[in-house]
């Protein structure tokens, strides 16, 4: 523990002092009490999380142990990891204050978050398994140009990764402040060191149990909350919707859709982003190579798509909650009448409810978990498109050295750990809500289809790849700018050129039509060994036979 000893003093030097500040999420300077509860349950956690780094620095010695636990994960232990990874923050508080906020048009949220799973367990972990060793790249380039499609890869998976980042980063700051009383630089510095800690010196291992302890609090807090919600209407749904519609400002307009979502193309376009999405996240798709085989990724989803929907379920049952107990409380409203801290704190609001004191500090603390594992999971994937990527196999054709490889890696690590600091603080004032969107099209457009097409369809070639994801990933950026919530949001023009929010509908098309097109279309000879390769490549990801090897072609 010595090694950890300066950053523990620092952090207690920093914590209490700035306790007092209490600054408000809304920047309404409004005191929030100093909770001291939620402070020591957050120590506690840290104080934990540390050690297991540093047991798990003991066990990673080689690039494998880096980037994928040695591959010794269990189904199991990799299906709350998942389920921890993907759980964020924006699950959690976001997916209750749109169901507090909107009712029954929160769900689109959920389900779309949830379909995503079914997708990845039918078409896509078996053949990730067998045919990669470290990232989705490694699938995608099996017998596809190494440096292009690896390029591209690694330029789709820094963007998700840096707008997902922001947003987690705003978010933190934002939540931390409020909930534990610091100051947002620090809260966001916190975060910030404290990511590169785990992912520097524990790498995979660590991350994953910073991933399973999040996820085992959060199910456990979630579900002490909406069987406390429902205690109090006696476990009857009926009089939870009622009873919501008769105190809710928007009436029986609840329990219908059309509240949050008003036009098809918005709902549909949405509803891919959040699908195909989530086949494409890198920090996710990484977790199915710390597994031994194929069998134990299939277990894997199967774990973490029950975990995560159960989770969905809960949270809609604390949205409707908060209607009844958090809405009609005067003491969690602001003077203006509207919730303390905004409709993202409805749940924690709903935990203090529900809980007193304790339980308040409780979610505090577990949602700072919950920002923890998820910015660690990011940060190990930009780490590795990084390293592995760019450096080993565009820079040096794949010679590189495992030596190398793991300075290159740790030095990323640590840069985006500045990087995430310093936008998490430039972007504070900034509407961010576009970001995680925008990191869900972008790997719906970009990363989905090449990788999808790579393990489906015999007659894709580096060109169409290439061409195709580049067309995706351009129309997802250009289309967001051009979008209300960046055209008129952000840079205030009173009308927007691109009318839709969410661009993955139209991203899609592009990146899907440009890949066949372009792929068709190649008649030259690397072309045609590339279509000769897909026999090789199909029956590989069938029965697993060489997956062991390294993925080095």
């Amino acid at each position: 523990m010595s090694r950890f000893r300066p950053y523990l003093m620092a952090l207690l030097i920093a914590v209490m002092p700035a306790a007092v500040l209490a600054d408000a999420l809304t920047g309404n300077v409004e005191k929030q009490g100093t909770n001291y509860i939620a402070i020591g349950m957050f120590l506690a956690f840290i104080v934990a999380t540390l050690f297991i780094t540093r047991w798990a620095s003991k066990r990673t010695s080689s690039t494998s142990d880096y980037y994928t636990a040695g591959g010794k994960i269990t189904g199991f232990q990799n299906g709350l990891a998942i389920a921890g990874d993907y759980m964020s923050a924006a699950s959690f508080l976001g997916i209750s204050a749109q169901v507090f906020t909107s009712g029954f048009d929160g769900l689109i949220y959920s389900i779309g978050f949830l379909v995503g799973w079914p997708i990845i367990l039918f078409l896509m972990a078996e053949r990730l398994r067998n045919l990669g060793k470290y990232t989705f790249s490694d699938v995608a380039s099996y017998r596809l140009g190494q440096r292009p499609i690896r390029f591209l890869s690694a330029l789709s998976s820094l963007t998700v990764v840096a707008f997902y980042l922001i947003a987690q980063m705003v978010g933190a700051g934002k939540l931390i402040q409020l909930l534990f009383g610091l100051d947002y630089a620090i809260a966001v510095t916190l975060v910030g060191v404290l990511m590169v800690m785990y992912v520097l010196f524990g790498g995979m291992l660590a991350t994953t149990w910073v991933q399973i302890i999040k996820a085992v609090l959060l199910l456990s807090g979630a579900t002490f909350m909406a069987v406390m919600v429902m205690q109090a209407v006696n476990f009857d749904f009926g009089r939870l919707f009622s009873e919501a519609v008769a105190v809710h400002s928007k009436g029986t307009a609840i329990m219908a859709p059309g509240v949050l979502i008003t036009d098809p193309i918005s709902a549909i376009s949405l509803g891919l982003a959040l699908m195909f999405g989530t086949a494409g996240l890198p920090h996710i798709l990484m977790r199915f190579f710390t597994v031994h085989d194929a069998k134990e990724a299939r277990k894997s989803v199967f774990y973490a798509t029950g975990f995560i929907g159960y989770f969905y379920i809960l949270t809609f049952v604390i949205g409707f909650g908060a209607i009844l107990l958090v809405g009609t409380n005067p003491a969690f409203q602001d003077a203006t009448g509207g919730l303390l801290g905004g409709s993202n704190m409805a749940a924690v609001h709903l935990a203090e409810a529900v809980g007193g004191d304790f339980f308040l500090g409780f979610i505090s603390a577990v949602a700072f978990a919950t920002i923890l594992a998820v910015v660690a999971g990011l940060a190990l994937a930009g780490a590795s498109a990084v390293a592995l990527d760019l450096y080993t196999h565009v820079l040096r054709g794949g010679q590189a050295s495992e030596k190398s490889q793991m300075i290159v890696s740790r030095g990323a690590v640590i840069v985006l750990g500045v990087v995430a600091i310093v936008l998490g603080v430039v972007f504070e004032k900034q509407n961010i809500a576009f970001m995680v969107g925008l990191a869900f099209s972008v790997a719906a457009a970009t990363n989905f289809p090449i990788l999808i097409l790579s393990m489906y369809w015999s007659k894709l070639t580096t060109r169409g790849a290439v061409i195709g994801g580049a067309m995706g990933l351009i129309t997802a950026l250009t289309l967001t700018v051009l979008s209300p919530t960046v055209w008129v949001d952000v840079l205030h023009h009173a009308e927007a050129i691109f009318p839709y929010k969410y661009p993955a509908l139209f991203a899609m098309i592009a990146a899907f039509a440009g890949t066949w097109l372009f792929s068709v279309t190649d008649n030259s000879a690397g072309g045609k060994a590339e279509r000769e390769k897909f026999f090789a490549q199909f029956v590989r990801s069938q029965t697993g036979l060489g997956a062991s090897d390294a993925v080095d072609h």
